[in-house]
């Protein structure tokens, strides 16, 4: 498990959330005291992408920073036919019946990549539990497969490898997962990786390099590519209504390609936000500009 060193303050728990003869469970570091705020990590990472932020989140909230189901210390169940168990519906029940283990019922949640697309699905199926919801350098899932460019196909290559059959991507990414994880974590994006702790990097290393977690990151991706978009196309006319925060990198795809403000205003009526002077990993590389935004937000009544 990672480091508490980099959580000043937090305690580590491990809460069974399956359905009944399912051994399910997520792995979270809490610390803090006020509303509850779950924050939620994204591919290939886990909880640790908070470290720069959740010590000073935890001086106003009851923080909970956990691994997703298939990262981290989390569960990796092999995926389903369907795909099915890693839909970002199960997924984001997985989080809710955690939070409710620690003894919240309502909270806000903040999601960064793969994170946001379970805190989205979160917010539309768990409407009385999400009071609000921030979503870091994403559009709607949908929205960005249904305008799918060369450009973003280049960029976003991993969106269409990790989705081929099983074992063809498992099998190319385990030959060397540690050649893989750094370019799919700074090199695609141009960028060295400079900002991001060699703890955490090590971290990063221990729980993405086993078969089963190579095998639940391709699952996650498989569902969003399939009865992800069923669960979406369905809930289109049914908007998400808390209050929305969406921040984004200047310097990265989701600016070039798409329309975060008026992409998230097509599935939400209450949406607010802007792009920071970063690239895709921003809880990493701006910290303080990224508390700068939620705490005016995540403190509105």
């Amino acid at each position: 498990m990672a480091p508490t060193s980099m959580f000043p303050g937090f305690r580590a728990r491990t809460v069974q959330v399956g359905d009944p003869g399912e051994d399910i469970s997520i792995h979270c570091l809490y610390g803090g005291t006020g509303p509850a705020l779950l924050l939620l990590h994204g591919y290939p990472q886990t909880h640790c992408i908070w470290h720069k932020v959740a010590p000073q989140l935890a001086r106003h909230f009851s923080v909970v920073c956990a691994d997703l189901r298939g990262y981290g210390d989390s569960s990796k169940p092999p995926g389903l036919p369907d795909h099915s168990n890693y839909s970002k519906r199960v997924m984001a029940r997985d989080q809710v019946r955690l939070m409710r283990a620690l003894g919240h019922e309502r909270f806000a949640v903040v999601g960064h990549d793969r994170g946001g697309r379970v805190a989205h699905r979160m917010a539309r199926d768990h409407r009385v539990a999400i009071e609000r919801l921030c979503v870091l350098d994403i559009c709607p899932t949908l929205t960005m497969y249904e305008n799918t460019t060369m450009a973003f196909a280049q960029a976003y290559y991993h969106w269409f490898f990790l989705i081929q059959p099983a074992p063809f991507p498992e099998t190319l990414i385990g030959h060397d997962p540690g050649y893989y994880l750094p370019w799919t974590s700074g090199g695609r994006h141009g960028n060295s990786n400079t900002y991001t702790d060699p703890a955490a990097i090590a971290e990063y290393e221990r729980c993405f390099s086993t078969p089963e977690a190579i095998h639940a990151s391709c699952e996650d991706y498989r569902a969003s590519a399939s009865i992800d978009l069923e669960h979406d196309r369905a809930d289109l006319a049914d908007r998400i209504e808390c209050p929305l925060l969406a921040l984004w990198g200047e310097r990265g795809v989701v600016n070039r390609l798409f329309h975060p403000l008026a992409d998230w205003s097509e599935v939400a009526t209450d949406v607010r936000g802007k792009a920071v002077p970063s690239g895709h990993f921003i809880p990493e590389e701006v910290p303080s500009l990224l508390l700068d935004e939620l705490l005016p937000f995540l403190a509105r009544q």
